[in-house]
């Protein structure tokens, strides 16, 4: 442990990073614990990990996070930022929810002091729960994209966000059309991304919002730039199909929307996918693109339940998500929770390893940022969770009984919420700490 940056800190505790993606619960070779270790950060990157030094750590800064775990920090790769102040709101399926609450929260982004707040809540929010990075969607409103990315980048914080392009089946107040939409999002995207942290998304919301005219404009995009991310929504609700078949009936699917617009690929990023058919399966993994699982927001709205062993089985890249405010927690624990419930139900099993490996270095992949993020790798961000779980009572006494990592990341993912997050960092310096001063 001989690291020479300037501003050097070590994170002492029990160091717990991902290599690959866990094929059972005993797969030892996916993954790397260290029972003491150290993590050594210098400006904003890790340098090293390995066995806690004394020797060697005596001349920099010790936080000492025993007997706690420290990870890479949560990755989400599918949320709706303007949606703080719908989670929870009752409705029978998707498109009332949209209707009653959805669409009308969104039309208060139009005002710049409005979205600079939510943002700012919304990144608390995201770092009380140890999440450092997610994908997430802004309203139709430019000046809800630049709050945004100005929070994220006051925080140092790797985000990816854009501008919805909808111009039909939308309020007036929240419908662009398909010139100003990609006029909007080019102005955007090339203000923000790769600013600091900062990587866009172009984000046609769904089928249902958008005219073949508004498509045909996101595909410029996306031709214009072809190394952006693009996000969207496909197959979460039966109702919500059958529209978006309606719309678009000389097409094969939904999925296939997508496709004849060129939308698809590997940095695609489609929420839910619920309601594949055995084409769209196939052709989600021949273009790389990602489907993203979201299994609160699944459950809460009654869209149906993922089926994660059937994707698998076709090859198919998997994400997991919160998808607030259609999801009911910003905790990617709580999150996994419920996936775990939803497989269970499927006969399918979600073992802890994998959960807690699709949150941090699965995430990472699927967002093409391995490498960079969700990992504890020499010259990768350092941006870190720290887990006690021994949070709550009962947490602590089920503990007590727990002798094994497999176990103890279970009773995170099944009883943990935000308290069990002892500090999230973001490039080394400890934010969740500084939310309370």
């Amino acid at each position: 442990m001989s690291p020479h940056p300037t501003e050097v800190k070590v994170l002492r505790g029990r160091v717990l990073s991902f290599i690959d993606e866990p094929q059972a619960i005993d797969d030892a070779k996916s993954y790397r614990y260290i029972a003491d270790g150290a993590v050594v950060i210098g400006d904003g990157k890790i340098v090293m990990i390995g066995e806690f030094n004394p020797r060697a750590a005596a001349h920099h800064e010790v936080i000492d996070h025993r007997p706690n775990l420290i990870m890479a920090g949560f990755i989400d790769p599918h949320i709706h930022f303007p949606q703080m102040q719908v989670i929870g709101s009752y409705a029978a399926n998707l498109l009332e929810w949209l209707n009653t609450y959805t669409f009308v929260e969104e039309q208060k982004f139009g005002d710049e002091a409005h979205a600079q707040r939510i943002a700012s809540k919304f990144f608390d929010e995201l770092i009380r729960h140890g999440t450092t990075t997610v994908a997430s969607y802004c309203s139709v409103h430019p000046q809800s994209v630049d709050a945004f990315f100005a929070e994220a980048g006051k925080r140092d914080m790797l985000m990816l966000g854009g501008k919805v392009m909808m111009d039909r089946n939308a309020p007036a107040a929240l419908c662009d059309t398909p010139q100003a939409s990609y006029d909007d999002s080019k102005r955007l995207l090339e203000t923000w991304h790769g600013k600091g942290r900062a990587h866009y998304a172009i984000t046609p919301r769904f089928a249902i919002t958008s005219s073949p005219e508004q498509m045909e404009m996101a595909e410029a995009l996306a031709r214009e730039y072809p190394d952006i991310h693009i996000q969207t929504h496909v197959d979460e609700n039966l109702a919500e199909v059958e529209l978006a078949r309606e719309l678009y009936p000389n097409l094969k699917d939904y999925l296939g929307i997508y496709e004849r617009y060129h939308l698809l690929g590997p940095k695609t990023l489609l929420g839910h996918c619920i309601h594949l058919t055995h084409r769209e399966c196939e052709v989600l993994a021949a273009t790389r693109s990602v489907a993203v699982w979201c299994p609160t927001s699944n459950l809460f709205i009654g869209s149906g339940m993922f089926d994660h062993d059937r994707l698998a089985s076709h090859g198919a890249r998997i994400a997991v998500a919160t998808d607030v405010g259609g999801g009911t927690s910003y905790s990617m624990l709580r999150t996994l929770d419920e996936g775990y419930k939803v497989l269970q139900s499927r006969g399918q099993r979600l073992n802890p390893l994998r959960s807690f490996y699709m949150m941090t270095l699965g995430n990472a992949r699927a967002l093409s940022l391995d490498g960079r993020i969700g990992s504890l790798e020499p010259g990768a961000d350092a941006d870190l969770v720290v887990l006690d779980a021994r949070a709550t009572p009962q947490m602590a006494l089920r503990m007590e009984a727990v002798g094994s990592l497999a176990n103890e990341l279970f009773l995170l993912q099944t009883c943990g919420d935000d308290r069990a997050v002892v500090e999230t960092y973001v490039m080394g310096k400890a934010m969740k700490s500084a939310l309370a001063g």
